[in-house]
């Protein structure tokens, strides 16, 4: 129910849920709803029919109707023009009271609109947020469709854990334990030493994390890539860094209606995007009175700090935080650099929150071999993941990055959760 595609005069038939209905002297105007946006219908007391007055009456609020009638250019209708209505029918009434506020009149707290999310969907404003995430999602689809990288699927269920087996969601395959995938590390790395050279996967993750915050899910959408014949781990930075500007320019242009309705601008972010080594990180936050053990990650509290610094600093939303140290470091997941404390790899932090994980892969058997004792590992526990290193691979990297949070720090939002259409926590199961 766009403006402009209805005509003068034109006979239509337009369907959706009813929002609202006012009278207002001789007139009675309902306001429909679809997910293109409303639609006003206007009756005229004096001309229509007395019983279809009533019927409009007792039709609750959210049924479903439908009207057929004429066209009428007005201005000062939602979209530029009215419907003069012929007939009006209700396909589905709906039960009252509302269980939410689907008018968003009162405030409603998230876990209330989270148990009744498709009533809570029906609001535009919240809509609009997947409306985003879908088109961020194409953007996404299109920039590594230039690129040259090759979509694949792996499976979600695995036999060991990718990144530790402390928060694995284990479940029945058959006679034997399985898990759900925390990550497509090893299989995207496969794909590698099997010749395709550029691959990407977009796909759930899980996470068996007890967290209670606003950036924790225990499962989310992975947006995974992985390259081959890499010079170092920055090369993978630039395409992280290409796909994030591509992506967002790409939103600026497409989800102009969405951004509006949220009053939200989004602006081209500029290249390159700040870099700053961990150990430059610790200085950092020193001087602004958070101190991190050296040799340690940091916490969401220096994320945070460590981007405002970088807002102040740069004026950029971005900032690679680079060179991780080894300590943190699974044996698979990255190369140690030229200096054995410290890691090529890096995480994106999109205002102050990581939104991405990335690194350069060690490919050389022997050196995997001695990193899995170096971490007190028994190499035959990841023989099938070994094998892959033992014929063949080129140097490679990749990284992840989190859709739902890349949607959450783009829009403001307050909690992950209000980026995904079914959150699953330590908590929430249904719906």
């Amino acid at each position: 129910m766009r403006e402009g595609i209805f005509e003068e005069g034109q006979r239509v038939t337009v369907q959706g849920h009813l929002e609202e209905i006012r009278d207002l002297g001789g007139l009675k105007f309902v306001i429909l709803r679809d997910i293109k946006g409303r639609v006003q219908v206007v009756f005229n007391k004096k001309t229509a029919a007395q019983e279809l007055l009533g019927l409009i009456d007792s039709t609750s609020r959210e049924s479903v109707v439908r009207v057929v009638g004429r066209v009428k250019k007005d201005a000062r209708a939602p979209l530029g023009f009215e419907i003069e209505p012929e007939s009006f029918e209700v396909l589905s009434k709906a039960e009252t009271p509302l269980p939410i506020d689907v008018a968003g009149k009162t405030e409603t707290n998230l876990d209330t609109r989270l148990d009744w999310r498709f009533l809570d969907l029906r609001r535009p404003e919240v809509a609009a947020v997947f409306k985003i995430q879908s088109k961020l999602g194409k953007a996404i689809r299109e920039f590594f469709d230039k690129k040259g990288f090759y979509e694949i699927h792996t499976s979600k269920i695995v036999s060991q854990a990718t990144e530790g087996g402390a928060n694995v969601f284990p479940i029945f395959y058959f006679k034997r334990t399985a898990y759900l995938a925390q990550s497509p590390q090893f299989y995207k790395q496969m794909m590698i030493a099997a010749g395709f050279e550029k691959v990407w996967e977009i796909g759930p993750v899980f996470r068996a994390e007890p967290h209670h915050t606003p950036r924790h899910l225990c499962e989310y959408t992975s947006i995974d890539l992985e390259m081959g014949y890499i010079r170092n781990y920055l090369d993978v930075i630039d395409v992280v860094e290409e796909l994030m500007v591509y992506s967002l320019d790409y939103l600026r242009r497409e989800a102009q209606e969405e951004l509006d309705l949220l009053q939200k601008e989004i602006k081209t972010p500029s290249r390159p995007f700040p870099r700053v080594t961990m150990r430059e990180a610790y200085s950092i936050l020193s001087e602004r009175g958070i101190n991190v053990e050296y040799g340690s990650d940091l916490d969401p509290t220096g994320e945070k700090e460590l981007g405002l610094a970088v807002k102040e600093k740069f004026g950029h939303d971005f900032v690679f935080l680079t060179e991780f140290p080894w300590r943190v470091a699974q044996f698979y997941h990255m190369r140690k650099s030229e200096e054995p404390e410290w890691t090529n790899r890096a995480d994106l932090l999109f205002k102050g929150l990581e939104i991405c994980t990335l690194a350069q892969r060690e490919h050389r058997y022997d050196v995997l071999l001695s990193q899995a004792r170096e971490k007190g590992l028994n190499p035959k526990d990841f023989e099938f993941y070994l094998n892959f290193f033992r014929y063949g691979v080129p140097p490679h990297g990749g990284g992840a990055l989190g859709i739902e949070r890349i949607v959450m720090q783009l829009l403001d939002l307050k909690n992950v959760r209000e980026a995904v259409l079914l959150p699953r926590t330590p908590e929430r199961l249904v719906p």
